[in-house]
């Protein structure tokens, strides 16, 4: 499964986004991971300030 984002956490700040490899993050008022294009590598887990994506 895709990583996903808690939007109660998600200050919409853009690291997930630059941190990315595979550009599966795009920002709107909160990060949205693009299930197709995430392949599940946890680098936006780790790249979250607030902790507000997981994988699952």
């Amino acid at each position: 499964m895709p990583a996903v984002v808690d939007a109660e956490l998600c200050t919409a700040c853009g690291t997930c986004v630059d941190e990315c490899p595979v550009g599966a993050i795009e920002l709107n008022d909160v990060a949205e991971i693009n299930a197709d294009l995430c392949t599940e590598c946890g680098t936006c887990v780790d790249a979250c300030p607030n902790g507000a994506i997981s994988l699952q």
